[in-house]
């Protein structure tokens, strides 16, 4: 099953990308990060593009980077860990960056849970609107690593050094509120599709051209370079992982998914 869906208006004016593994929370495969870039290629030759939605199927935005799908196949896991040693942007931060190379504004529609790889999706729209009992984490630290796609780069814009030193050694759950205030999220909405349509509408009315140069002006001249950062969270992601830490890390928190699962189990089988 593909792993995205694509859906225009009746004009080809509006865009909505949506992830599509309800049944895995959108966990974030090497299948569905390939199908991510060929999207953002593919939506780059819309001409007549003037807003993108991106949101997910089913009870989440996106819970993250399915550890088990990676773990489960040594082959591509090679593959992906190779992608770290490359001297330029890499296939995870393109997963979130590559959204701010198309002209037009990306809006995130967040439910559910959106945790570490969904976060750093999120992150990579222009605007983010959520629920209020959505769930968010920078959720790499439990995993004994870094954000490294696309996240450290993009955290600095929205909010102070202090408080995205603390989310991403904490790994710390925020609901939707709790992301506004912090400043992860530009809007909090019972139901974030009615309000990026109202949004997206005001957009519509303005001059593509100076919508487009709006935002790459605005990317350009807030903070330092976009590939310093980007080299820098490949770097210290190739220091983290593998090593006996993150190892830990990884079983600490595999042997907690366990147990809860184990539990779920049995309370199914004893309410039947």
């Amino acid at each position: 099953m593909t792993r995205l869906s694509l859906a225009f208006n009746s004009n080809q004016t509006v865009a909505t990308v949506s992830l599509n593994r309800p049944e895995k929370h959108n966990a974030v495969d090497w299948l569905m990060l390939k199908e991510v870039k060929a999207m953002q290629k593919q939506l780059q030759k819309v001409k007549s593009l003037r807003a993108i939605v991106l949101k997910g199927n089913g009870p989440s935005f996106c819970a993250g980077l399915d550890i088990k799908s990676v773990l489960s196949n040594p082959k591509t896991g090679l593959v992906m860990y190779a992608h770290l040693w490359l001297p330029f942007r890499n296939i995870y931060q393109s997963w979130s960056t590559a959204w701010r190379d198309i002209g037009v504004p990306v809006i995130a529609e967040i439910h559910g849970n959106c945790f570490g790889a969904g976060i750093q999706l999120a992150l990579g729209a222009d605007i983010r609107i959520c629920t209020p009992d959505a769930k968010l984490s920078i959720m790499e630290a439990k995993w004994g690593l870094v954000p490294d796609m696309g996240g450290g780069a993009l955290l600095r814009e929205l909010v102070p050094v202090d408080l995205a030193k603390e989310l991403v050694m904490t790994g710390r759950v925020l609901s939707g509120l709790e992301a506004k205030e912090a400043g992860l999220v530009t809007h909090v909405a019972d139901n974030p599709a009615e309000h990026s349509q109202k949004l997206i509408q005001e957009i519509l009315e303005r001059s593509p051209d100076s919508v487009a140069a709006s935002k790459f002006m605005i990317q350009n001249i807030w903070g330092i370079d976009q590939s310093v950062h980007l080299t820098q969270e490949r770097r210290w992601q190739r220091r983290l992982l593998g090593w006996k830490n993150q190892r830990l890390s990884v079983a600490r928190n595999s042997a907690k998914h366990t147990a809860k699962d184990k539990l779920v189990a049995f309370a199914t089988r004893q309410i039947k």
